[in-house]
């Protein structure tokens, strides 16, 4: 999947920051937008129609432990896309498996110029994981600065010590899955090359055995 189409400006600024905003506590209560289109919060965030709407909303990834389906839900079926993913909210919980669902999802929705709402029970933890590595992989960032872009717009997130330890990980990841898909269009380009050489060449040598 192609990287966003920002510049390295964009990306500087984004990385760094809003420097105008104050935190509140509160403000965990709300959700925050991560990058144009995609926004991060908790359950509450998702739980006003009114509120979604006003934003633009018109995708939302549930993520959430099994145990808490029962009150972490999709509330507003016939109103939005909803993508729900049960994730044990642990240390030993393998995130970077179940990423590429909600990755697929997101994309999709902003190639559509949607905007998506990824919330878990907090906010805290789990759905900042996913959303670090949706940064990371179509910013083409570091793990660190993936982790400061997020952080520097939704300042109380956390993401557990296996969810961090995935993260970094998933640097890696991503980057070798991008390499691999780059490299059919580089050897595309030197076969290409090659062969107008070849061409190049023999045109040469008729030339020569003509004259």
């Amino acid at each position: 999947m192609a990287a966003l189409t920002l510049t390295d400006e964009v990306l500087r600024n984004l990385i760094q920051g809003p420097g105008d905003v104050e935190w509140r506590y509160e403000m965990r209560r709300e959700c925050q937008e991560i990058l144009p289109g995609l926004l991060l919060g908790p359950f509450q965030a998702s739980k006003s129609l009114e509120t979604l709407q006003s934003l633009g909303v018109t995708h939302i990834v549930c993520i959430r432990d099994q145990k808490e389906a029962f009150s972490v839900r999709p509330r507003f079926p016939d109103h939005f896309q909803y993508l729900v993913l049960d994730v044990e909210d642990n240390e030993e919980q393998n995130v970077i498996r179940l990423f590429p669902e909600a990755d697929q999802f997101i994309q999709q929705a902003l190639s559509q110029g949607s905007k998506v709402l990824v919330h878990c029970n907090g906010g805290i933890s789990l759905s900042p994981a996913f959303v670090v590595m949706f940064v990371m992989r179509h910013c083409q960032l570091s793990w660190e600065d993936a982790l400061h872009l997020v952080q520097n717009r939704r300042y109380c997130i956390s993401p557990n010590g296996g969810f961090l330890t995935q993260i970094k990980e998933y640097e890696s990841i991503y980057k070798a899955k991008a390499a691999v898909a780059n490299f059919p269009t580089a050897l595309t380009q030197r076969v290409v090359s090659r062969r107008k050489r070849d061409d190049e060449d023999d045109d040469g040598s008729r030339y020569v055995a003509d004259d």
